[in-house]
């Protein structure tokens, strides 16, 4: 809340109550907003309005609520609202009663019912069940905690419709009781940790206020809870940290209230604990914990959180409203009300043997009892000789309502046309808003006249009943007058009327900033665009050329980087980069020909994404990787040599070249062209590390080298049998220090024909 003190809450806790009054007292001591006694005895609230310091009453203030409730429905319907029914907690008396009715006259309100807010909920809750006995009673116990006041309603509930059996109530225990517990507790916490009193300061307390009651919430569904607030006072973060356990402890002064209401409830229904068939808990201080312990343990069943705990009453008003207005079709469910409070009617009488009312005593009835239906009409006669009042007060008792006295109906004048006290017929109704008052009063009057029969005798005629309707004078104690009502009424039209023309003041605002902003962008942007792209698109261009310069150059170069690079792919190079150039000649001719004061043909975004998508073509071309070279081939394996004649059968030739041969050959600095060529990756001989005593080496044109044996017409220089020898030789090059070793590693024999052929 950013303006605590020109915010005005919780306004249900002021209405229609003296300022005097000591719940009253208590409560705005948690107020953060202003409230000093008016000169009738009733509470002004103090705020500020256009800059000026103005003083409203609570009913002034309910109707502003309900006017803003109004204009938010019609937005919302898109038709005007009129019609409204209006929930009530159980315990308003009369002047409450009649306040929030005028509040609602205020507002341009009509409203059909004030209805208890815990008839509302049963109302939501039956209407729906389908399943509701015919003949049996079902019985529901309806439990209402709600932020500042606990209320109880039992209800019975047939197919069709529902009663309520009794209530009862608490108005001063509700889930703020909690958070001011809360709060107690961690401002004498801090007082003493952190050296601050919250008291001294509205904003400090409302902030605790609202953080105690998101712990009490915490605290519903975890065993443990802390408490952070930044900056909360004289610029210090204070930290807390509370149990479950200890929270309950705390709120055992509260705690122990609960079961009076539920106890009172039952016995006004007239049912036991076993007569209770469910119980229905709502209401926003329903979550604590301890609480359904409570109601568990009484009722020795548990509570059931079926409904929806914050609009359960909106709910149940809106069906009441729907089922009262002719404009709705609802499901036909009848509601019986009863009334929560003893009304009596007190006159002054004539004392017996007495004329003319000579000696009076003070007379009183019950007219309207504790549970009485609500609405009710009852006729009270009475015998008098002239004008006459009645007085309509509450009986005193347990739940005594202050005032006790509600109004005054005065009966009269009239004339009687006998010498004898006149019988009056006052008739007195409880509306269905539970407001009790006398609706008429009637003189009756017995006319005899005598008929005349053919027999000359007198027969006595039915009597005649003159009735004649009698002025009654209305006044309610502590009430507005209907003068006072049409001034407020004056008054929120006023501020209604200015805070529309505020309203659309701003809209007017907002519109020509609008308007301002659209034409800068029309007026002012386009020229600065231009002038924008003119500086910038020179530079762009020749970005562009580069680009395509460069990849040319490289498409038709005969670099040896690029001659990996297939001519098929230097063709489509070449093909991009014509068709960019080409584009940008036809572009920039185009915008050669325009003037400076029209948008751009060629824009400095276009280059760049032409830029863009030239490069991404031709670069994976143009820098493709040149193909590694071919590695070597792997040797084979030798083949397992096929099985073996003995020593005896074996040719001689191939015994010949199995043998070892050593051959010596000369080390020189640089072999001879003729000589064997080797081609190795390895370093040289004499760079082997040291232990290492052999390298592979690729041996090509090994055929007729000056180490290979000398072979003549295929015939070995020994003069064995010819043979055909065609392989590439593998040899092992021995670091010797006198020379080279080559061995034969491998071989392979072919015959063909009549000899044997060698393959190496």
């Amino acid at each position: 809340m950013m303006n605590p003190k020109n915010s005005i809450s919780q306004i249900k806790r002021l209405i229609g109550r003296k300022y005097n009054d000591p719940e009253l007292q208590r409560d705005l001591q948690s107020l953060p907003y202003a409230v000093t006694e008016g000169p009738d005895g009733y509470p002004l609230i103090h705020a500020r309005y256009l800059g000026e310091a103005r003083t409203f009453t609570p009913t002034q203030v309910l109707g502003m609520v309900l006017s803003n409730l109004k204009g938010i429905a019609e937005k919302n319907l898109n038709a005007a609202v009129v019609d409204c029914c209006i929930g009530i907690p159980v315990y308003f008396n009369e002047l409450q009663r009649r306040a929030v009715l005028d509040a609602a006259t205020i507002a341009g309100l009509h409203p059909l019912h004030l209805i208890h807010e815990t008839t509302a909920t049963a109302l939501a809750y039956g209407i729906y069940k389908t399943d509701l006995p015919e003949t049996d009673q079902l019985n529901v116990a309806f439990v209402d905690i709600g932020h500042a006041s606990m209320q109880v309603c039992i209800a019975g509930f047939k197919k069709g419709q529902l009663k309520i059996l009794a209530h009862s109530y608490d108005r001063s225990l509700g889930g703020r009781d909690f958070d001011e517990a809360l709060f107690q507790h961690f401002a004498a916490k801090f007082k003493e940790q952190y050296k601050i009193d919250v008291f001294q300061n509205a904003r400090a307390c409302l902030r605790l206020r609202a953080a105690c009651e998101k712990l009490k919430k915490m605290l519903s569904a975890n065993p443990e809870a802390p408490l952070n607030i930044e900056c909360l006072m004289d610029e210090k973060d204070v930290r807390g940290f509370i149990k479950r356990d200890e929270f309950e402890q705390i709120s055992i002064p509260i705690l122990e209230r609960v079961k009076q209401p539920l106890e009172k409830a039952l016995a006004d229904a007239g049912l036991t604990i076993e007569n209770v068939h469910m119980v229905e808990v709502v209401g926003s201080g329903s979550c604590v914990p301890a609480i359904i312990k409570i109601l568990t343990e009484f009722f020795k069943k548990d509570p059931r959180h079926s409904m929806n705990a914050s609009e359960c009453v909106a709910r149940g008003c809106a069906l009441q409203c729907a089922i009262l207005s002719p404009t709705f079709k609802v499901r036909d469910f009848q509601v019986n009300e009863s009334f929560p409070f003893s009304v009596a009617f007190s006159w002054k009488s004539a004392a017996p043997g007495t004329q003319n009312g000579a000696a009076e005593n003070l007379q009183s009835t019950v007219v309207f009892p504790r549970g009485n239906p609500i609405p009710s009409v009852k006729a009270l006669t009475f015998y008098r000789s002239g004008t006459f009042s009645v007085d309509v007060q509450y009986v005193a008792g347990a739940e005594l309502q202050q005032p006790a006295k509600i109004s005054t109906y005065t009966v009269g004048p009239f004339q009687s046309t006998t010498s004898e006290r006149a019988k009056l017929k006052v008739k007195v109704r409880l509306n269905l808003h539970g407001i009790v008052s006398v609706e008429s009063a009637t003189l009756l009057e017995e006319e005899d006249k005598p008929v005349q029969m053919e027999a000359d005798t007198k027969v006595e005629a039915p009597k005649k009943v003159k009735k004649t309707n009698i002025p009654v004078a209305e006044l309610v104690y502590g009430g507005m007058f209907p003068t006072d009502v049409q001034k407020a009424v004056e008054k929120e039209f006023e501020m209604a009327l200015q805070d529309r023309v505020m309203e659309e003041t701003k809209d007017r605002k907002n519109a020509v900033e609008a308007y301002i902003y659209d034409m800068r962008n029309k007026q002012g942007d386009p020229i600065e665009e231009r002038y924008k792209e003119s500086v910038n698109r020179g530079a762009v261009i020749d970005q562009l050329v580069r680009c395509v310069n460069s990849y040319r150059e490289a498409a038709v170069s005969n670099d040896p980087r690029f001659d990996h690079i297939d001519i098929s792919e230097k063709e489509k190079v070449l093909n991009e980069c014509v068709e960019a150039e080409a584009w940008l000649r036809e572009k920039k001719l185009q915008q050669d020909s325009l003037p400076k004061y029209v948008n751009p043909i060629l824009s400095s975004a276009d280059v760049l994404k032409k830029t863009e998508t030239l490069d991404r073509f031709c670069k994976p071309i143009m820098t493709k990787p040149r193909p590694a070279p071919a590695k070597p081939a792997t040797p084979e394996a030798p083949p397992t040599p096929p099985p073996q004649a003995s020593e005896q059968q074996q040719p001689e030739a191939l015994a010949y070249l199995l043998e070892e041969e050593e051959i010596e050959v000369p080390v020189s600095k640089e072999p001879a062209k003729e000589d064997v060529k080797m081609d190795t990756d390895e370093a040289p001989n004499n760079a082997l590390p040291q232990g290492s005593d052999e390298t592979d080496v690729n041996m090509q044109d090994a055929k007729g080298t000056a180490d290979a044996p000398r072979v003549e017409n295929g015939v070995p220089e020994s003069g064995d049998k010819p043979l055909q020898m065609e392989a590439d030789t593998k040899l092992l090059a021995h670091n010797c220090s006198h020379g080279i070793k080559l061995d034969v590693i491998e071989w392979k024999l072919e015959e063909k024909g009549p000899n044997p052929t060698l393959l190496l």
